[in-house]
């Protein structure tokens, strides 16, 4: 830190009038003003265009990771929707059965006991056969008041199941929506991100594009930690045999990963379900401390878990970054962390 005590006048100091002084200052200041001047407005439209295609960056992610959420949520209410329909269709044609069964059996009871009992028996040459007949028309209605009652606890479910179904359908449709809408957002992003990236000078541009397609050289070897377990273990070195391939948001491999996707891939090869969201990733485990972390751990960024990497070891971590960079190695630190989460 420089000292602030005023230094003695030199010999030049001393040859000169006040008023030459107020002069020089004016056209030091004046000068001075101008470079200062002149530098941010040479400099700034480029800083601020490279700070704005990181912000659209990071606000394409955050779109990312909600459209992987409906996407996945699309999925589930299709698969629900189907096996409703499938219900629904068993179930109609067990009443349409039934149905049958009923007509079976009032044309039995019509065969049996087409006139009043009392008129039957009177007319009848044999009692005793009138008797049997009597006998076997209470067994039919007796079945048949069952098979009644079975018939409209089968319709009612059957009005319960399309309730569901329609409720199902309306919810489908509601979700995929917002799939589209998040897809959107994404390419709009990305879009906007790509013409400021192409507004840029031609050697300001390939310095941005080889700064994000470049490794992390400086980076020390990961390795000389152990794993959590034999699974993160196994993931980890899935996520390493993905090492270069490219970032393709909404994508969850082989050819390509958004972040949480590498995640979700990473430890499908060594047989564990994730989430697909970086947020819902970031609870798929028991929370650990930054310093606690082993490679294999997720770690998850941003005060809305955004991002999410997984550690290696050696305060480093692997992930996808974002449009235009590979998988590849970075600091741990390279951006706020949220969470530390042991799978």
């Amino acid at each position: 830190m420089g000292s602030h005590r005023r230094r003695p006048p030199s010999g030049f100091d001393r040859g000169v009038s006040a008023a030459g002084i107020a002069g020089i200052a004016v056209t030091v200041m004046s000068v001075a003003a101008a470079a200062l001047g002149a530098v941010p407005a040479a400099a700034a439209p480029k800083d601020d265009t490279r700070a704005e295609v990181d912000r659209l960056y990071i606000q394409a992610e955050k779109a990312t990771e909600a459209f992987n959420k409906a996407d996945e949520r699309t999925g589930v209410l299709r698969e629900e929707v189907s096996k409703a329909q499938d219900r629904i269709a068993r179930q109609q044609e067990r009443i349409n059965t039934m149905r049958d069964a009923l007509g079976s059996l009032a044309g039995a009871q019509y065969r049996a006991g087409g006139l009043d009992p009392s008129l039957a028996l009177l007319f009848s040459d044999s009692p005793a056969e009138y008797l049997d007949k009597a006998a076997a028309l209470d067994r039919i209605n007796a079945h048949q008041a069952g098979e009644l009652k079975d018939l409209q606890l089968a319709m009612r479910d059957l009005a319960q199941e399309r309730d569901e179904a329609t409720a199902e359908l309306a919810e489908l449709e509601k979700s995929t929506k917002a799939v589209a809408q998040h897809k959107r957002t994404v390419e709009k992003k990305l879009a906007k991100a790509r013409i400021l990236l192409n507004s840029l000078p031609s050697a300001e541009r390939a310095a941005y594009d080889r700064a994000s397609r470049s490794g992390r050289s400086d980076l020390p070897e990961p390795g000389g930690v152990t794993p959590a377990s034999g699974r993160a273990a196994a993931a980890l070195a899935a996520a390493r045999s993905a090492l270069g391939r490219p970032y393709m948001w909404g994508a969850n491999g082989p050819g390509g990963f958004d972040c949480s996707g590498l995640m979700q891939w990473s430890y499908r090869q060594a047989g564990v379900g994730l989430p697909r969201t970086s947020q819902e990733q970031r609870y798929a485990g028991r929370q650990v401390s930054l310093s606690q972390a082993q490679p294999g751990d997720l770690i998850t960024y941003r005060s809305d878990a955004s991002h999410v990497a997984m550690y290696v070891g050696n305060g480093q971590v692997i992930h996808a970054p974002y449009p235009g960079a590979p998988v590849r190695y970075d600091p741990v630190g390279m951006m706020p962390i949220s969470s530390v989460t042991r799978v």
